[in-house]
């Protein structure tokens, strides 16, 4: 059987059980109807409809990108079909309770199943993907009604669930949003204002969509302290569960992108009146929570859905990686420096040794951004079913440290890998001859997609490695150390030292950031202290990874290897530079006026 160009099964395989020891986990009360098989079985059947239901459009979704006419979203049937079959296999329902018709799935086998759709078709998944994030927010923090109405639903499939942040005027900046909620005398909210790229925001493809809606209710602080969160269906939904009026929720226009292409992304008005619930202006919501808390609520999401981009970005740069590798193995052209004779016969380009090079960097990228995700994910599984407190309180605290890390680094060097493997197609790579530039085009909006890097630097700068009075930086080194302290004894000793020192310099560099006593120097630097730390955090998983290979000899487990030396003797030395420049507090950008630009 061919092996897939989509993802790797065998890097899967390797990943969860002989690395991440998922098994373990049918051990607790929450997994214990499952077993390896139960796990296996559900990876293939991501991997059969992701081949057979998803693959097969992701080029004519990209060149036939959604329309909206006269107010509503046009869109290939493709789509609605692979989605049918994706919420028919109970893959959207995968991680919930079987009380909500679940499988209790594990997060960690769930993100590696989800991880098949994102590789085969990004702009696809991000329909169901978005509806599992908005689920979960309910299930944590809304009333049993809203899980029951809303909730259920959307676990069946048949309606899909956004999240509706952004303004035109405000984009990131959420204390400067104005959509406006105005409390009713039955309890329920009308809101006015508008939302700018919200996925998935409107289409044909379920019969009701769930937005879940951050507004400022009169009267509440200001800023992000006066911020509410409200579910606001397209639909409205009568007593007995059947779909009522139209909401006063309107599709103002699409924005086309230069990939996820497949994806609605929308502006949309609340409250424009065009449609009058009852007739009154307004689109109706239903209060999530309590007033003033919605970004806290909302943070549930997000968060969820950053290392689901990560999870995403590291997916694209596997199957970019996947692609070249075959095209490099079967494309033959030239003759190794070693051999000049034109009467020999070209050999693969995967012979020259420059080759060789990018797809070495493409797989350390690809493969130890995939590590990332599926690691957070198993801190998802611990948080929530550890053994005791303290297990269950160490993997939040740690989770906490590497969300923006989990969003940005794969985010960063996944597009990168995608890049890589366009150079290893040559003049093919950038035409439509090949697929690996629309991976690249899907994967370039990954570093926008929940927070840009500078967001996710000023999170983990800002607020993470210091919260709790640095707790949650000192369990990460303790946790590096504890691999390096493994690899002791080993071939593996010396990447070992090297990362010891990486992580040492790494708490000095906090200190320094913070000890000068100028938050807009420290804040200034948060980027790059972001690379710094990501380079970090994955030459630790890719020493974990190795260890995890023992004295297995298949090409399998020295290309792991391999991939591990590259990344420590290429990639780990540049955080030394990174760490130099964060050491000196460097003003460059601080000082360099806007006019200068």
């Amino acid at each position: 059987m061919r092996s897939s160009l989509i993802l790797s099964r065998r890097d899967l395989e390797f990943l969860l059980h002989e690395w991440l020891a998922v098994e373990e986990l049918t051990k607790r009360p929450r997994h214990a109807e499952h077993s390896r098989e139960t796990f296996d079985a559900v990876l293939e059947l991501a991997e059969q409809i992701a081949t057979d239901h998803f693959a097969p459009h992701n080029r004519t979704a990209d060149e036939h990108e959604p329309r909206m006419v006269d107010g509503r979203v046009e869109m290939i049937p493709e789509v609605s079909r692979a989605l049918r079959v994706f919420a028919d296999a109970g893959l959207i329902a995968g991680t919930f309770d079987e009380e909500l018709g679940g499988m209790q799935l594990p997060h960690t086998v769930a993100q590696a199943a989800m991880a098949w759709f994102q590789a085969a078709n990004v702009g696809t998944s991000a329909y169901p993907f978005l509806t599992m994030a908005n689920a979960r927010l309910l299930v944590a923090h809304g009333s049993r009604e809203q899980v029951d109405t809303y909730v259920r639903p959307m676990l069946e499939g048949r309606w899909f669930g956004t999240m509706a942040l952004s303004e035109p005027q405000a984009g990131s900046s959420l204390a400067d949003i104005t959509t406006r909620a105005d409390r009713q005398d039955d309890g329920t909210y009308r809101l006015t204002g508008n939302k700018m790229w919200i996925s998935a925001g409107d289409h044909e493809l379920s019969e009701n969509i769930v937005h879940l809606v951050l507004a400022k209710v009169p009267g509440g602080p200001p800023g992000v302290k006066g911020i509410s969160l409200f579910v606001v269906p397209k639909h409205l939904v009568r007593d007995d569960d059947s779909l009522g009026e139209r909401n006063d929720v309107v599709l103002a226009g699409l924005n086309h992108k230069m990939g996820y292409r497949g994806t609605t992304n929308t502006l949309l008005n609340f409250g424009e009146g065009v449609h009058t619930p009852g007739g009154r202006a307004g689109a109706v919501g239903y209060l999530v929570g309590e007033e003033h808390r919605g970004l806290t609520y909302m943070f549930h999401m997000m968060n969820e859905a950053r290392v689901g981009v990560g999870a995403g970005a590291a997916a694209l740069a596997c199957t970019g990686y996947l692609h070249a590798l075959e095209y490099a193995r079967t494309r033959t052209q030239g003759r190794p420096p070693t051999n000049r004779d034109p009467a020999t016969p070209p050999v693969p380009i995967v012979e020259h040794t420059d080759v060789r090079r990018m797809l070495l960097a493409a797989k350390s990228y690809a493969e130890g951004g995939l590590a990332l995700a599926l690691y957070c994910a198993r801190l998802v599984d611990e948080e929530q079913t550890g053994g005791s407190e303290a297990e269950r309180a160490r993997a939040h605290l740690l989770l906490e440290v590497l969300t923006p890390i989990a969003k940005s680094w794969p985010s960063q060097w996944g597009p990168v890998a995608d890049d890589l493997a366009i150079q290893v197609h040559g003049g093919y790579g950038y035409t439509r001859d090949h697929p690996v530039e629309q991976f690249y085009r899907d994967n370039r909006l990954n570093p926008i997609h929940e927070g840009t890097a500078g967001i996710q630097g000023l999170d983990l700068l800002g607020r993470k490695v210091v919260m709790e009075g640095g707790a949650g930086l000192a369990l990460l080194g303790q946790t590096i150390t504890a691999t390096t302290a493994r690899a002791a004894g080993t071939e593996w000793a010396g990447y070992a030292a090297d990362l010891d020192a990486a992580v040492a310099r790494l708490g000095a560099v906090t200190a320094t950031l913070w000890g000068a006593d100028d938050p807009a120097v420290t804040l200034a630097n948060a980027t790059a202290y972001l690379e710094a730390a990501g380079h970090v955090v994955v030459a630790w998983l890719w020493l974990d990874q190795v260890l995890a290979t023992g004295d297995h000899d298949s090409d399998f487990h020295q290309g792991k290897r391999a991939a591990a030396r590259y990344f420590h003797r290429h990639e780990l030395p540049k955080v030394a530079v990174t760490l130099d420049l964060l050491e000196s507090l460097d003003r460059t950008v601080l000082d360099t006026p806007a006019a200068w630009l």
